[in-house]
């Protein structure tokens, strides 16, 4: 029976892996969604990435207001609606609220 510790070997090949890999996702994702405006599935279907892990990705750039809904309409690769999102700022929506100050 070995008594080495395999925990801290497991940690540190997956924990520097995954995190350069969200990174990666998350670039890739944001670049999809600035090319034009795209849904989440349309987006997974071209990087292949899945699209809980967009989601994901969508609801931290959505904290940080570096994405916005531009339109609903029908998703070309489900047929359903849905919102089509974009990270370019110059797509960004308008608002309607009047400047307080």
């Amino acid at each position: 029976m070995s008594t080495k510790n395999t925990n801290s070997l497991k940690n540190t090949l997956t924990g520097n892996q995954s995190k350069d890999k969200v990174l990666t996702q998350t670039k890739r994702v944001f670049k999809s969604f600035y090319e034009a405006p795209k849904t989440m599935l349309m987006v997974s279907n071209e990087t292949g990435i899945l699209r809980a892990n967009i989601c994901r990705y969508v609801r931290k750039m959505r904290q940080y207001d570096n994405i916005a809904e531009v339109k609903k309409g029908l998703c070309e690769v489900s047929k359903h609606r849905a919102g089509f999102l974009t990270t370019d700022p110059n797509q960004f929506p308008k608002s309607n609220q009047l400047k307080m100050f």
